[in-house]
Order: structure tokens, then C-alpha cells, then sequence
């Protein structure tokens, strides 16, 4: 169900006026509909109603009817800890596995579309996803009137389409040009996502080689069957049964006939590496080459030139135009199609192509069946020969630029040729432009906490677009005629009479400059908030000599940090290069235009670094913090990748941050990447590893929980006595010490049993002493104390994590404690999380649901935004930074200033440095002020699309398009009206 985002309530201090008077949201099956004038009227002696309310209903009449929402059995917490947090409830069929409400539906549905063959528009179009960060391969989009076809699926796709408005409801089928994390990660989230579209659910038909079947086995750990029932290889199969395979051709360079009808046909050639035998070939190493071909269309009919021949009007016209002769009435003559219809318009032919090394080019250049699309003067044309009107490349530069790749490209004569492979010039324009321009306005209010982005502008690159294609042939070769890919940029197809280019839809540059003059405009006193807020840390500065530092004496405190001129003692001289944490992705469920998913960041500098969950497109916004060689760096240099729990949300960018670092290290010497998570996500890994090499050793989360590190500790000290951990003596030991774990943390009647422990999953202690050893290691380089994984109350095998820094001694010899940082990963408050934030100097928690949906939050086992800042306060935690918000608040949550003073909330690409602690709540204000109007006038859109979207489910599609055209009127007035609102809410 579509919500409308509740960030009208955050600034609203009046009740609003009645402005239009419409049927609205529908609570029931058929009750009587709400009026415009009854929702914006409230009582100015309660808070203030919004749309939120209104999402908030309409929202959970849906899922009701689904067999969902707040129906769904709930149980309170009964344990015998006396925190406040044992008092909230939970929804404990979730926690245990066992809730299917919200799981995809049993049979998604392949869409029926009715195929119009005299197409009035078809056009291939660039979808730019990774050509401004290079993290993955761009995708294409083959476009008609009833059918969409996508080839390539990399991460941060869906993302894109909401961004640029590409219904994913309307994609037939996905098309990938090899099988691995660059051109395949989006797949998983995607699949999710339109599983979960409409009372059945939707699915996509996904073609790929042979490899494909690894990718299916592998997302099985976590994905339904049932969404990827309508997967389909091609070529020889491996031995798997993952995926339906196609017919495999006699020759492995013969032409695959994948998709025929009225519309188009597409068919697909293998490439593999050049004289390997199909048994010497790895996973991962096929390529393909596509062919899109679109039917001859017969010419126009000319009634002129049948008069003229003798023919009356009548059936007779019919026969002619299906193709068939008749004889004429006046004239003893046959009349033929020829000589009555115009000339037949050729049907235009794309092809892509994506040839990743040096190998697959000569296998490329030695392919027969591409003879007849040859059309140069050096090639035998025949009457049979085809044109070919545009050739899109993804192959690399390093390929494109070789002297034998030219030549091949000439093959073609006169068609257009697209370089869609990365190149520098694609770094200029940001792909996610919303997401990029609401960078620029946080940069511009306060840089400290939101740096400038990393990316280098082609002006300080001195770099020209011949750059990307080069010859190593020296000047006496002419470079084939080709032009670098845009974002949107389009070759249409239909009508034929504008074949050709399209740069009508590329998005225009926006540089930093333009967007702070429009702030401005906007909001004319954001400059005195930026002043005010620079001042903050001139303030900061002068009072580290004079603020006092709480006591270390051992005694706890429960609210240590309520008076804000004490610093905890761990910020003791703290240095800027000790930490910091950089949230990469602050959304929940699945990308946003403004919000990624789940990915947090540790920056431990010149030791190294950590991720804390790895959501779709981690690398992609590492690559827009850092730039594209900081990035690099900051992949080399990563210690350890740790995952809170199986939700896609939280590790789908893990395989391309892994395959990325492989490819970085390759040569030289280094240990695998340590990647430590819920036991599910080890069954994901090792079946992804028989498709792509991810050179990483995996750790359990039970094996890292404070009782496992004991057990670690007491077997390597009773090892001193020489004997080896494989020995009896030393399994005994370790059995003895899990069956101590087991009845502790997981014993029966324990309140985390059932949301953590399942039957038959026992922790492999002996496997794991290595890791963990490694793991001790790691943490000593990086100078952390600790990483303490601690079970949380979401689904099976969630967790949290705890990372505390070694002591250091300052100048005068003095033992300054180390920070502690708490990460929540999903969960409801627990004590177990209460515990675990005892004296955090950060607790970054996740605060999906706003105050007033607390049994959402409880009935999906997440945190509301009060929930959070309690378990903070009641921990006593310096500092609370708010995450994961629910995305029906695209841009900034709903949330009470009275609980925030210590508390600051997250945006993506946000960088707290240790060192600015202080500072950070005291920034929340003017982030206020900086989405004041900017909210109103951007979620009017919102609003009118969740009329329209609650018209279409109640009264169906038709009515919804009626009840549009008569809301987009309005929407002037209604944007006038929200910002008059707004106007009486400062920032202070």
C-alpha cells in the first residue's frame, strides 16, 4: 500500500486550514469516504492530525486485509530485569521465524500483456546506475508500448527507477550480459520488491548463461522459490538445477532465439574465453552478446493508386493490406501489395554487446553467424544482409580501445555506436540527482558532519572524452565514430521517422554553487543557521580546556551525560584520526531516492577499517563519500564486514564489496576478508562463492557474543600446557564450555531461546577458534578492545554489536578508557540491548516507525523513534544517533524535540568524528529548518500519488486516472498552503 510521508507533522504548529474537499483514504470496505476539509481540520487542542494518520490507517486496513498488520498476535516481554525496556511488547512469532505476513506471496504473478505490433513509440534508453561511481554496470532499457525489457540489474537499480519514475511493475523481462555482483546484485532486492506488489505479487522472467543457475541456488538462502521460479539459462548447464535451461545451440557461438513475437525478437551468443574448452571454462567467465531485431512493418495503404487501378473500396482493400493479391474490377489486371502500399519500414536492430577481456574479443571477432549484420564495403553484402542501427557497448575501456575492437566496430557501417563501459566523463553528473542535491544543502549547512562529495569534477580531471578510447596503433588509425553513454540518453526506434538519437531526457548539471544559491532562495535565513552552526565548533574548540570529564572511578551512573558541559572520559584529547563513523545507508526495507538501505561505516584511518551491515549499493555510496580511488582504499583496507541479521536490506552489497576487494588485492599478499553474521548468511556465501571467488572466511555471530569470547579465552589458557586444539583434551574442553553457553544465554526458558537458539544448529567451536584467533588479532591492529556480537529482538539470528577501543595512555602517563560504540541492528527494545549500551560513548539505534505507530513497530519487531532514545537514556549512552527510518519519511522523520538532547538523527553520507561528539545534537534544529519548505512542496506529488493510488485499489485502475486528472489541478493550491503553514516555525 502507498503511503503518504508524515513529514507534513514536523513542522505543522497551527492546525491547517481546509483547502479542497475530495474522497480520500478508506478505512473499511465501504464506508463513508473522508473529505479533504475533515483531514486537514484539526483540534487545536490535540496534536495536530496529518497525512501521516491518514497513511497510517489507510496503511493498516490494507494489511489486515492481507491477513497482516495489527492483528497479528503480540506478545509483552516477561523478563525479570527491572528496565523500562522489559515493559515493551514484541512480536514474537516474528522473532521466531514463524510470521508470514509479510513474506512474499506464495505464487507472484509473470504480467499478461496484450502486444500491439504497429508499436507508436520504442527506444533503447541508458539507465545510468554506477557510471558516476563505477561500482556496477550500467543497465538498458528496451522500451514499447506494452512490453519493458531490461538488460543488466546491478545494484542500486531500483533505487534508480524511483528516482527516475521506471514503474518496476511494468518490466517483463531482465536480461544479463554476464552473471555476477557487477551486473547482477539489484536482482535480489528487486525480486523482493515485486514479489510484494499487489494482492498476488509480480514476478520477472530473468535470462542469463549457464552461471545464472549458481546465482538462483545461492539467493535461495534467502529469497522464496517462488519468486524466482521464471528464471531461465541458456547454454550448456552446469549441473544445477536452479534455473529452467534453454536448449543449448550445437555451436557455442550460434544464436539463441530467447524471446519472439509480434513485438520484437531477441537473441542471444555466447562468448567465452578464446580457445578454452567448455569444460575449462569458470563460473562466471561467459559472456553475451544480444541481438534486439523488431519486425518489417508493411507501408501505408494508398487508396489513390487502387482507384487508379480499377479497384473499388471494399474488401478487397483488406486483402491487399494482409498481404494477398486480388483482381481488379474495372481492369482485367491482378492487382499486388506491391502496387498499392507504400514501401515496408525496415524493422531497426540493436545490438549488445559486452565483451570484458582480450580473450572473449577474439572469440567475438571470430563468430560467424554475426557475418550477416556486416555492412562495411570490406563485407559481401547480400540481399539477406541486415542493418544494424545502434550498437551499445559495455565492455571495458581497456578492450573497447584495442585496435582489433575498433576494426570490429567499423563492421558495422553507418550504425551508432554507444560506449557505455565506465569512463571518466560519466563522473561529472551524480546518476541520483534528488540524493545529491540534498548532500549539497547538508554540506552547505554544516560540512562537518557532512563533507563536500568525493568525486573530482571533469575540470579539475583535465581530461577530454577522446580519453576514454584510445589507440595504441598511433595516429594512422581513424578511432570509429562513437559517442560516450549519458544518464537517459535515448536511440529511438519507432516512429521511424525520428530513428536516431534522443538527449532531450538527460538530466542537466547541477553544481554546488546552484544549488546553495536556490537554498537561498528558499529559505533566506539558512545563512545565519550556517554561521550559527560553524560557531558551534569555535565554541567546542575554546571549551575542551575548560570542561570537566566524568569520573572514572568505577561507580555507574546512570545518566552521566544529561549535563552537557561534561565529557565522557574516553574524549579525553581525543585525536580527529581515532574514529569515524560515516552512515552510508539510513533507510529501511528497500532504496529510496533519498535514503539507501542499511550500511554504517567505521573509519579507524591509518588502522584499518569495519562495515556494520552491507545493504545494496554500500560500495556505490562508499564510492560517492570518498571518491572512486578513497573508496578503493577504504575497500583494501577493511578489517572485518560484520551482518546484524539475513533481511536482504542488511548484506546484498556484501558480495560486490568482496568481489571489488579480490579484485583490488589480486597479486598481493593478504589474509581473506573476515565476514562475521548469522549462520543463514554462511548457506548465501558458500553457494555464491561456486559462481564468483569472494575471498573471505566467515565467522559466526554466536561465536563472537560475550559468553563465546569466554569460552575463548579460558580454552587458550588452558592450552598452555601444549596441547593442540584439535586434541581430545582441548574438544573437551570446548564442549564443556558450549554446553555452559548453551545454558546460559540460550537455556530453555530463557527469553532469547526462542528468538536465537534453533534445534540442530549447534556453534562448531573447534571451527571457529581460528577465526576467532584471527579475529583477536585484527582487533589488537586495529586498537579496538573488543567486538562483542549480543542477540536482539527481531527475526532468528539477529544480533547487535559492541565494538569498544583499547585504553591509551596520554603525555603524562595517564590511562584514558577507551570509546564504545553500540550498534542495534534491527530489533525491539530488549534488555539485552539495555545491557549491552551500559556507559556507550555512541548508540546507534534503529528507529523505523514514528511515536505514533507503535503497533507497527511492535507487530514487525522494530523500534519507534521514543523506544530508541529511551533505551539510550535509560543505558546512559553519551550520545544516540537515530537510523533505519521506515521510507514513508523520505526525507527527515517525524520525531519529539523534547527527548532529543543528546540525540541527533542520521542522513545518509552523515560523518561523525569522535571528535565532534559534543557538537551533535545541538545540529538537529537547523537540519529542521533546512527541509522546512522544501518537504511541503516535494510530498504534494506524494500526497496526489497516494490519492490517486487509494482511488485505483478501492474503485479500480480507471477511476484512479479520472481522480488524477482532477487532483494535479489543485496541486498549486495545496503546495501554497503547506508552505503559508510553515511559515510560523523557526529554528531555535
Amino acid at each position: 500500500m502507498r503511503y503518504v510521508s508524515p513529514n507534513l507533522r514536523l513542522l505543522f504548529s497551527p492546525p491547517l486550514r481546509p483547502t479542497l474537499s475530495v474522497p480520500l483514504f478508506i478505512s473499511k470496505p465501504n464506508p463513508k469516504p473522508f473529505s479533504f476539509s475533515t483531514i486537514l481540520a484539526s483540534s487545536s487542542s490535540k496534536r495536530p492530525r496529518s497525512f501521516s494518520n491518514l497513511s497510517r490507517r489507510s496503511n493498516s486496513t490494507f494489511k489486515d486485509r492481507k491477513g497482516g498488520g495489527r492483528d497479528m498476535t503480540m506478545e509483552e516481554t516477561t523478563g525479570q530485569s527491572k528496565d523500562s525496556s522489559s515493559s515493551f511488547g514484541l512480536n514474537k512469532r516474528r522473532a521466531e521465524g514463524r510470521d508470514k505476513s509479510d513474506r512474499p506471496k506464495k505464487n507472484p504473478q509473470l504480467k499478461e500483456r496484450k502486444l500491439n505490433p504497429t508499436n507508436t513509440i520504442a527506444y533503447v534508453q541508458i539507465l545510468g546506475t554506477g557510471m558516476d561511481t563505477q561500482d556496477t554496470s550500467p543497465s538498458v532499457l528496451l522500451f514499447f508500448d506494452k512490453q519493458r525489457f531490461i538488460f543488466n540489474a546491478g545494484e542500486g537499480l531500483q533505487r534508480f527507477c524511483t528516482e527516475h519514475k521506471v514503474k518496476l511493475s511494468k518490466i517483463d523481462h531482465i536480461f544479463l550480459s554476464r552473471v555476477c555482483s557487477e551486473t547482477a546484485g539489484g536482482l535480489p532486492g528487486l525480486l523482493l520488491t515485486l514479489a510484494g506488489m499487489g494482492e498476488e505479487g509480480y514476478s520477472v522472467k530473468i535470462w542469463g548463461p549457464s552461471d545464472l543457475n549458481f546465482l538462483v541456488g545461492a539467493m535461495k538462502s534467502f529469497i522464496p522459490h517462488a519468486t524466482m521460479v521464471h528464471t531461465q539459462s541458456f547454454g550448456q548447464s552446469p549441473i544445477s538445477d536452479a534455473a529452467e535451461n534453454v536448449t543449448a545451440p550445437i555451436k557455442a557461438s550460434d544464436p539463441i532465439v530467447l524471446v519472439k513475437d509480434e513485438v520484437v525478437k531477441i537473441s542471444a551468443i555466447l562468448l567465452q574465453p578464446h580457445c578454452l574448452q567448455q569444460s575449462q571454462i569458470k563460473p562466471g567467465e561467459m559472456s553475451v552478446l544480444y541481438i534486439c531485431e523488431l519486425p518489417e512493418l508493411m507501408g501505408k495503404f494508398d487508396p489513390k493508386k487502387a482507384a487508379a487501378l480499377g479497384l473499388k473500396a471494399g474488401p478487397k482493400y483488406s486483402e491487399l493490406q494482409h498481404g494477398k493479391s486480388v483482381k481488379s474490377d474495372r481492369l482485367d489486371i491482378m492487382v499486388h501489395p506491391a502496387d498499392v502500399m507504400d514501401p515496408p519500414v525496415p524493422g531497426p536492430i540493436v545490438i549488445l554487446v559486452d565483451c570484458p577481456t582480450e580473450s572473449h574479443l577474439q572469440e567475438l571477432l571470430s563468430i560467424e553467424c554475426l557475418n550477416g549484420y556486416y555492412t562495411d564495403v570490406s563485407s559481401h553484402l547480400t540481399e539477406s544482409t541486415k542493418m544494424v542501427n545502434c550498437v551499445i557497448h559495455l565492455s571495458p575501456a581497456s578492450v573497447v580501445s584495442s585496435p582489433n575492437y575498433q576494426k570490429w566496430m567499423k563492421k558495422f557501417g553507418s550504425a551508432q555506436h554507444i560506449m557505455a563501459g565506465h569512463g571518466k566523463k560519466t563522473l561529472e553528473v551524480p546518476i541520483l540527482k534528488s540524493s545529491a542535491r540534498v548532500t549539497s544543502r547538508l554540506n552547505y549547512l554544516c560540512p562537518q558532519f557532512f563533507p563536500a562529495s568525493g568525486f573530482l569534477s571533469l575540470q579539475h580531471l583535465n581530461y577530454s572524452t577522446s580519453d576514454d578510447i584510445s589507440s595504441s596503433e598511433g595516429p594512422t588509425l581513424k578511432i570509429c565514430e562513437s559517442i560516450p553513454a549519458e544518464n537517459l540518453l535515448k536511440f529511438t526506434l519507432r516512429p521511424y521517422a525520428q530513428l536516431g538519437l534522443d538527449r532531450s531526457h538527460i538530466p542537466t548539471p547541477m553544481g554546488q554553487s546552484q544549488v546553495v544559491d536556490e537554498l537561498h532562495l528558499e529559505i533566506p535565513e539558512i545563512a545565519d543557521a550556517a554561521q550559527h552552526v560553524r560557531e558551534f565548533w569555535q565554541e567546542l574548540k575554546e571549551s575542551r580546556e575548560v570542561l570537566p570529564t566524568s569520573n572514572d572511578n568505577g561507580v555507574m551512573i546512570e545518566e552521566p551525560w544529561l549535563t552537557e558541559d561534561t565529557l565522557p572520559g574516553c574524549l579525553e584529547n581525543i585525536r580527529r584520526d581515532d574514529l569515524e563513523i560515516v552512515l552510508l545507508g539510513t533507510g529501511s526495507s528497500q532504496p529510496s531516492k533519498y535514503r539507501n538501505v542499511s550500511s554504517v561505516y567505521i573509519n579507524l584511518f591509518s588502522k584499518g577499517s569495519l562495515l556494520l551491515d552491507c545493504g545494496e549499493g554500500t560500495l556505490g555510496q562508499l564510492k560517492r563519500r570518498y571518491g572512486v580511488d578513497g573508496a578503493d582504499k577504504a575497500i583494501r583496507n577493511l578489517k572485518c564486514v560484520w551482518i546484524s541479521h539475513i533481511h536482504a536490506d542488511h548484506h546484498t552489497g556484501l558480495a560486490r564489496v568482496l568481489a571489488l576487494r579480490r579484485g583490488l588485492l589480486k597479486g598481493v599478499p593478504h589474509e581473506p576478508l573476515l565476514v562475521i553474521g548469522p549462520r543463514q548468511l554462511k548457506r548465501y556465501l558458500d553457494a555464491y562463492q561456486r559462481l564468483e571467488d569472494l575471498d573471505m572466511q566467515f565467522l559466526d555471530c554466536r561465536s563472537t557474543t560475550k559468553a563465546s569470547w569466554d569460552t575463548f579465552v579460558r580454552d587458550g589458557a588452558s592450552n598452555n600446557d601444549g596441547s593442540s586444539p584439535q586434541s581430545p583434551r582441548h574438544s573437551n574442553a570446548k564442549n564443556e564450555s558450549m554446553q555452559e553457553i548453551n545454558q546460559t544465554l540460550f537455556a530453555k526458558g530463557s527469553r532469547m531461546q526462542s528468538y536465537l537458539w534453533q534445534p540442530g544448529s549447534p556453534v562448531d567451536h573447534s571451527a571457529a577458534y581460528p577465526f576467532l584467533k584471527s579475529l583477536k588479532k585484527m582487533l589488537g591492529e586495529a586498537g579496538l578492545e573488543a567486538l562483542i556480537s549480543f542477540p536482539v529482538v527481531h527475526c532468528p539470528q539477529a544480533f547487535g554489536i559492541v565494538l569498544e577501543a583499547a585504553e591509551r595512555v596520554n603525555s603524562v602517563g595517564k590511562v584514558i578508557p577507551g570509546w564504545k560504540i553500540v550498534y542495534s541492528g534491527d530489533t525491539r527494545p530488549c534488555p539485552e540491548l539495555v545491557d549491552a549500551c551500559r556507559g556507550a560513548t555512541v548508540l546507534i539505534h534503529e528507529a523505523t516507525f514514528e511515536d505514533g505507530l507503535v503497533d507497527e513497530a511492535i507487530a514487525r519487531n522494530h523500534s519507534t523513534t521514543k523506544e530508541a532514545i529511551e533505551v539510550g537514556n535509560s543505558a546512559g549512552a553519551y550520545r544516540i544517533v537515530l537510523t533505519h527510518f521506515s521510507q514513508r519519511y523520505p526525507k527527515i522523520p517525524v520525531f519529539d524535540e523534547t527527548h532529543m538532547h543528546k540525540t541527533c538523527i542520521a542522513f545518509d553520507m552523515m560523518s561523525i568524528n569522535i571528535a565532534d561528539l559534543p557538537v551533535l545534537p545541538k545540529v538537529l534544529p537547523y537540519l529542521k529548518l533546512l527541509f522546512r519548505n522544501e518537504v511541503a512542496v516535494d510530498e504534494s506529488d506524494d500526497i496526489l500519488d497516494a490519492l490517486v493510488f487509494n482511488f485505483q485499489f478501492m474503485y479500480g485502475e480507471k477511476e484512479g486516472k479520472k481522480s488524477r486528472l482532477s487532483l494535479v489541478g489543485r496541486r498549486g493550491q495545496l503546495q501554497s498552503n503547506l508552505i503559508k503553514d510553515r511559515g510560523h516555525t523557526g529554528f531555535y
